[in-house]
């Protein structure tokens, strides 16, 4: 403070209370004394903790504030379609297929008795057929296999020979029917039998060329309205069920009621597997 020329006493501009107490702010409030207290001033120094003169009305103002946003939804940043989502769709549907193929030996399976049919060998990687006269192959033994509504898939080679490499038998409801592949001289692809005509006669008849030494896939699904098959996920056949009879050749009739055969043909199968399917489900 310092003294005024009429003898009063001022407050220096200079007043820094801050340094009275280390760390603290302050707000400085000078008040007018009473009158009969002639010209003095009364200093008030309020001390005031970590918020700036403010006192417990700020510390109670930022607690609910903390509170408030701790009572926020938390939003997850995932996108909806993550890489994660996505591997977890595969992994489920990789788990409604199932091995036809056991890891060793032929358990489940037995060779078919064609007569003159070849060795079976299962290599840990693939079923190899040796090559029968005519006919080799193998028929399903197990119960759980259904009569409807189901897919199969699997991938074949014709190592040597030049007929087919892929006779596959399977139930149509309480029917049978077989999905031929490079048949009659090694082209012709069509099932046997509709209406009692075979691959080489029916509307599914048709002609592709089959390499030896390569791999390829089929895939055959029965629904309740059509018998459908592609090879290379190309589709071939879409054979209407509604008014139609299904049938095997007598020659594959011991393959029922789900069998794998090739003629005069060796032949590699791997990949084999089988799925059940809803009518509704897309192709």
């Amino acid at each position: 403070m310092t003294k005024t020329s009429n003898g009063t006493l001022g407050v220096s501009d200079t007043l820094n209370p801050v340094g009275a107490v280390e760390g603290a702010r302050c707000a400085v409030r000078i008040w007018p004394t009473l009158p009969w207290y002639g010209s003095m001033l009364t200093l008030v120094v309020v001390m005031v903790g970590n918020h700036p003169c403010s006192g417990q009305e700020g510390t109670d103002s930022t607690k609910a504030a903390a509170a408030a946003k701790e009572s926020l939804p938390k939003v997850s940043d995932k996108p909806a379609n993550s890489q994660g989502d996505q591997k977890e769709g595969q992994s489920a549907d990789k788990k409604q297929w199932k091995s036809l193929i056991p890891e060793k030996g032929l358990e489940g399976w037995e060779i078919t008795d064609f007569g003159g049919e070849g060795k079976v060998n299962n290599t840990g990687s693939q079923l190899v057929l040796e090559k029968g006269d005519p006919l080799s192959g193998i028929n399903y033994k197990k119960a759980d296999f259904p009569k409807d509504n189901f897919e199969i898939e699997l991938e074949a080679q014709r190592i040597e020979g030049s007929d087919f490499l892929c006779g596959l038998t399977f139930p149509v409801a309480d029917e049978y029917c077989s999905l031929i592949a490079g048949g009659w001289g090694g082209g012709v692809v069509g099932l046997s039998s509709v209406d009692g005509y075979d691959a080489s006669e029916n509307a599914t008849s048709l002609y592709q060329a089959f390499e030896n030494g390569k791999w390829y896939k089929f895939r055959l699904r029965v629904d309740p309205e059509f018998v459908t098959a592609w090879i290379n996920d190309k589709e071939v056949i879409k054979q209407e069920r509604e008014g139609h009879e299904f049938s095997t050749r007598i020659e594959v009739y011991v393959s029922r009621p789900l069998g794998f055969c090739a003629f005069e043909s060796k032949v590699g199968l791997r990949n084999f597997r089988w799925r059940t399917v809803k009518a509704d489900d897309k192709q």
